[in-house]
């Protein structure tokens, strides 16, 4: 098959047993074939890819990342592989219509502050660092032949049996050709990087099949896929964190943000929080279960504060919140920024990050979920102006105040 020497791997059994079972939806060809490739120390190339579709990673891509480092650890080489190539055509995974093609610049513009984000999770230094590569390098060099030639593996059944093809077709929507081509792509990264495993979402199994099938044709490997669980809400069955419907916690959130907007989940995706987005094991985290449910959580805000900032930040962050929502208090330390006077709010917020996209900015002023906590006003004005000193609420667990210069 073709692996790496398999000198300074550790074949340490509790930590493989936690990364075959913690947060793994499925493991093909099988759990067993890997978990003996694991025993035997072989070293392994494995890989995650990740679109440049916004600025900011969440807690959902976090499960992988902390899958990874387990695997980093045990002297696995590990790829980070930023999709500046394929974000530009857009996945139409889950999507009932086609998702809006990014430019270059845009491109370039989310993915400038990722190493960042990830290496709070991931160590890019010191003993088997991990590795960043883009995909533009190989994708954007592919010829006419030989991007004919990928297509040639797959039929046209074969892709539209995808869920939301299908129902695109049943309703009449259009699916357009370039849509095609994102799964083909992906699948070639797998044989640019000539990888033994692959990590991503459950949702991304059908495009990591077909770098399994392209790795088959092309190297002769047989390519392991690593499927793992998403945070989803099990009362309505969507993600609980969608970069496209503005509702997710990211890594660079600020400490207090991070800690409120954790407290404001559903109870019911506590245990799958602690499990998915925490390093406590999974003893500590059903005892924790045990306890009142308030407690819980906070024990979970707590443990996602410190991962991603420190313990001080963290209990910082929890005294904030109580004061803020036991007593009705404006938190200590909320960002603080100057602007020039008539500068746009929305220009501002898009700034600093606050809002994801214009649509972003009009579903929290349809929510009424910006206040001036000066005069306990809800904005409604798409068009606000900041005209004087003015302290805000942004949804529940955000502040920002703005000066005029």
């Amino acid at each position: 098959m073709g692996f790496l020497p398999t000198s300074k791997v550790s074949t340490d059994e509790v930590v493989i047993e936690e990364i075959l079972t913690r947060s793994i939806a499925s493991v093909l060809p099988s759990k067993e074939e890997l978990r003996i490739l694991l025993r035997q120390g072989k070293h392994l190339r494995i890989y995650l890819g990740v679109d440049a579709t916004g600025a900011q990673l969440h807690l959902g891509h976090a499960t992988n990342f902390l899958l990874l480092e387990k695997l980093r650890m045990l002297g696995h080489e590990i790829i980070i592989l930023f999709g500046d190539f394929t974000a530009r055509i857009g996945d139409p995974t889950n999507k009932e219509a086609v998702r809006r093609q990014l430019s270059m610049e845009e491109v370039e513009r989310n993915i400038s502050d990722w190493k960042t984000q990830v290496s709070k999770v991931i160590r890019f230094s010191g003993t088997n660092p991990a590795k960043i590569l883009r995909n533009s390098v190989w994708l954007s060099k592919l010829t006419t032949n030989e991007l004919v030639d990928i297509a040639a593996i797959f039929t046209l059944q074969q892709m539209v049996e995808r869920d939301m093809f299908e129902n695109r077709i049943k309703e009449g929507k259009p699916i357009y050709l370039h849509e095609f081509l994102y799964p083909l792509l992906q699948g070639y990264d797998s044989v640019a990087m000539d990888v033994d495993v692959e990590v991503g979402g459950s949702d991304q199994t059908f495009n990591m099949l077909m770098g399994r099938t392209l790795q088959k044709k092309y190297h002769h490997k047989n390519k392991f896929v690593i499927a793992t669980t998403l945070l989803e809400d099990p009362r309505t069955g969507k993600k609980l964190m969608s970069k496209s419907e503005g509702s997710y916690i990211a890594l660079n959130d600020a400490p207090s943000e991070m800690f409120g907007k954790t407290m404001a989940l559903p109870d019911g995706v506590v245990r799958q929080m602690f499990i998915d987005t925490t390093l406590l094991p999974m003893t500590e985290i059903e005892a924790v279960l045990q306890g009142h449910p308030k407690d819980a959580k906070m024990r979970l805000a707590r443990e996602i504060v410190t991962l991603y900032h420190d313990k001080d930040a963290a209990k910082k962050a929890e005294e904030n919140f109580s004061s803020t929502f036991s007593e009705g208090e404006i938190p200590e330390g909320i960002q603080t920024i100057e602007v020039e006077k008539n500068t746009t709010l929305f220009s501002v917020l898009i700034e600093q990050k606050l809002i994801s996209s214009r649509s972003d900015f009009s579903r929290l002023l349809q929510q009424g979920a910006i206040k001036d906590l000066s005069t306990g006003e809800k904005l409604k004005d798409h068009n606000f102006i900041i005209e004087r000193e003015i302290t805000l609420r942004i949804g529940k667990h955000r502040f920002l105040k703005i000066m005029v210069n």
